[in-house]
């Protein structure tokens, strides 16, 4: 199959512009979106949102992990996450407790939203310093919620789905026992401006 570099002569484009005529397609006139309707204004709404929007506190952190319904992992259940290109070495180094942790959070103590914005701070601060590994002591207790004992580690649960969602974390995995075992997870970061 051979390919002309040259344009088409008039006789090709009336041809090719027949058929489009016989198959029944016209040619467009304007550019607009529903040019038989007049556009509709509703300067009320667009105001207001332009002054909700002008008003909202730029300052305010907005979150990056989801508040929604986790999968629940037991107490002593091991927790594990990497990014599909991390090296089998880095992995297993971590896994092992060969990367020395620089920092560490103990979420004791805390309900669900203050683990949670904890932990956002507290890895926030961690890609801010350029560390590359630390440590997060979320337990492994029950948590009571609305006056009934839960069946699963809430606290444990949702820090397992949240890692999953921070963009600079590469891995995590339970700790060895003497750092906390299946009670705590080190996290490896991607340092600002690292490729993997």
């Amino acid at each position: 199959m051979s390919r002309r570099r040259g344009q088409p002569d008039d006789a090709e484009i009336n041809v090719f512009r027949q058929a489009l005529e016989d198959a029944g397609v016209h040619r467009l006139h304007t550019n607009r979106a529903d040019t038989g309707r007049p556009r509709r204004r509703d300067d009320d709404a667009v105001a207001e949102r332009r002054a909700a929007a002008t008003s909202a506190d730029t300052q305010a952190p907005t979150s990056r992990t989801s508040d929604g319904r986790v999968e629940p992992v037991r107490p002593s259940e091991a927790l594990e996450f990497a990014v599909p290109d991390l090296p089998y070495r880095t992995r297993t180094q971590l896994k092992r407790g060969n990367i020395e942790w620089e920092a560490g959070l103990d979420l004791h103590g805390y309900t669900v939203s203050e683990a949670r914005e904890q932990l956002e701070t507290f890895l926030h601060d961690a890609h801010g310093h350029r560390w590359r590994c630390v440590l997060v002591i979320h337990g492994k207790a029950r948590a009571s919620l609305l006056g009934k004992d839960d069946d699963y580690p809430v606290i444990k649960s949702h820090v397992n789905a949240w890692l999953r969602e921070w963009p600079a974390v590469l891995a995590f995995c339970s700790a060895r026992d003497a750092d906390g075992g299946t009670g705590a997870v080190y996290i490896l970061l991607r340092r600002r401006g690292d490729a993997v």
